[in-house]
Formats: C-alpha cells, structure tokens, sequence
C-alpha cells in the first residue's frame, strides 16, 4: 500500500545539509516527493512510497537527526509521484 506524508521540520534544519540527505534517503528507499526550505526556518518535506519505507524514513528523521525538535506528520492522499527533488523559491 502506498502512503503520501507532509511533514514539516523544525530546529536546527536549515544550512546542515538536510536537504541533500533527505535526497540521498528517499533515493535509497525508492522513495518519491520534495523538500524545501521556509522563509520562517522550518523544512517542507513530501514523502510517498510504500507504506513501510515512508514509516523507515519518518524514523531515519526522529532518531537519526538530532538538531530535530519537532516533527509535524499529516498523512495525505497517494499520487503516485516516484522521483523526489530539492525545491529552491
């Protein structure tokens, strides 16, 4: 079953090269979606594949990320997106 995830990211997550890892592990997960930053200094991140390698992402974020304080998750509907970008405004 595929799942699409929002999530926004706050702390220390802007200029510590987040963006370029969420990349490189949605890339290993075969993961699909987008993250950018935000002019208010959180990161946007949408997230969709297979259920259980969104929920391996989501954990890879809580655990492996220590400058995270909080993790906002808002499930969304699926659309299939499968290539995952770095968005710049």
């Amino acid at each position: 079953m595929r799942r699409r995830c929002h999530l926004r990211l706050k702390g220390e997550v802007q200029g510590v090269g987040l963006r370029g890892s969420c990349r490189l592990k949605a890339w290993w997960l075969g993961l699909g979606g987008w993250v950018r930053n935000e002019p208010d200094g959180t990161v946007r991140l949408v997230i969709e594949g297979e259920e259980r390698q969104v929920a391996r992402f989501i954990a890879w974020l809580q655990t492996g990320y220590s400058r995270l304080n909080k993790l906002e998750v808002e499930d969304q509907p699926a659309t299939g997106e499968k290539s995952f970008a770095i968005l710049y405004k």
